[in-house]
């Protein structure tokens, strides 16, 4: 195992964090985004606006994308135990 190994492993671990992160941290942005102007503009200040909308936008969003992130998440796995094995002594 040499330098070159583990920083392709830290990289490629990295990205596909970022890439199983993506979908869910945008909605929460857009909703926190669109929630934040339309309480600028009606001057309401609930705390369960902001809150209720975010989850069931994060609810909505885990059930369309859960099997692309599970489908990606398994084959980085695979990926990674694969490498291990090859490492041997």
């Amino acid at each position: 195992m040499n330098s070159s190994f583990i920083l392709y492993l830290s990289r490629h671990t990295l990205e596909t964090t970022l890439l199983l992160s993506a979908p869910i941290l945008l909605t929460c942005i857009v909703v926190g985004v669109v929630i934040t102007l339309f309480q600028a503009v009606t001057s309401i200040r609930d705390m369960t606006l902001t809150i209720v909308p975010k989850l069931v936008a994060v609810g909505v969003v885990t059930l369309f994308c859960g099997g692309w992130i599970l489908e990606v998440a398994l084959r980085f796995t695979t990926e990674i135990f694969s490498q291990i094995q090859n490492i041997g002594p």
